[in-house]
């Protein structure tokens, strides 16, 4: 007598090209965008992100599949992006032309994808970010720049460069800045370097170009606010290196508008080989 066979076992194999489809994937793009009109870079409960709109934009080029994008730095609400590096995992095949034609074709006007790569492995936008160049742009007229307003802080009063800069040389080095950052800000540790603080004359603007390897929520806008301060004359050149010492916010400036700050570029290591496209020539404001 011929016995019965056992019931075969289900298998548990998964096919190699549903492994793939599930591996996480992850991009580097190299993005620009206008700060007016969105919350700043990072979602928001209430108002339109920068994130949330290349979010919605790379996920139409994966095919709906979710998409979550992390940038180097967060800019709040009213800051622009000259270059800033966001890396985007997703879990569909893309390569780095398809997201940069993807993106320019489904982003809005107000926000542009500059080149894109393949991230390296382990690569990490904000850790992986040692150093980071801002502008600030003021407009030194009393009429307003059709062509620049929201992009600049307009000052039609005249300001001391001499002081200016004087006061700028206490800023550099590395130094505990609570004085120079927002009441809310959550940083744990308020030391920071700041490697180069520069002010030039650039036609009817000044720019305040600031370097380092990294700032404190509205780090840049208080010492902008507080050099202008000193070009008119409201506090001595010393204040700003007392203000240091005393590290409470009450000791600095106003913090400048939103308008005239850019984030011109980050410098990561490893060095970025962008696949498609490329970073921007300049900086802003120096045409």
């Amino acid at each position: 007598m011929t016995g019965s066979s056992s019931p075969a076992k289900p298998s548990t194999s998964v096919s190699s090209s549903t492994t793939e489809a599930a591996e996480e994937r992850r991009s580097l793009l190299l993005l620009a965008w206008r700060g007016q009109g969105y919350v700043g870079w990072q979602r928001q409960p209430e108002g339109v992100s920068v994130q949330q709109r290349v979010e919605e934009a790379a996920s139409v080029i994966c095919g709906g599949a979710s998409v979550r994008a992390m940038a180097a730095g967060r800019t709040d609400a009213g800051v622009h992006a000259w270059a800033q590096v966001v890396r985007v995992a997703h879990a569909v095949d893309r390569s780095p032309e398809a997201f940069f034609r993807g993106l320019g074709a489904r982003l809005p006007p107000d926000i542009a994808c500059l080149a894109a790569a393949e991230a390296p492995p382990d690569f990490h936008p904000v850790r992986d970010a040692v150093a980071k160049h801002y502008r600030y742009r003021i407009l030194r007229r009393e009429a307003r720049c059709a062509f620049r307003e929201g992009s600049v802080w307009r000052l039609a009063r005249p300001l001391d460069l001499s002081a200016m800069r004087a006061a700028a040389a206490a800023l550099v080095g590395h130094h505990d800045f609570s004085a120079f950052r927002a009441t809310g800000c959550t940083a744990p540790d308020a030391h920071k370097t700041v490697t180069h603080l520069d002010l030039t004359v650039r036609g009817d603007e000044l720019h305040v170009d600031v370097f380092g390897d990294g700032f404190l929520r509205h780090q840049v806008r208080i010492m902008v606010g507080s050099l202008v301060e000193v070009g008119m004359g409201r506090m001595s050149p010393s204040a700003l290196s007392a203000a240091l010492v005393a590290k409470d916010r009450g000791a600095a400036g106003p913090t400048a508008p939103p308008s005239g700050l850019w984030l011109v570029g980050v410098k990561t290591q490893p060095v970025i080989d962008w696949a498609a496209g490329g970073p921007p020539l300049g900086a802003p404001g120096d045409v």
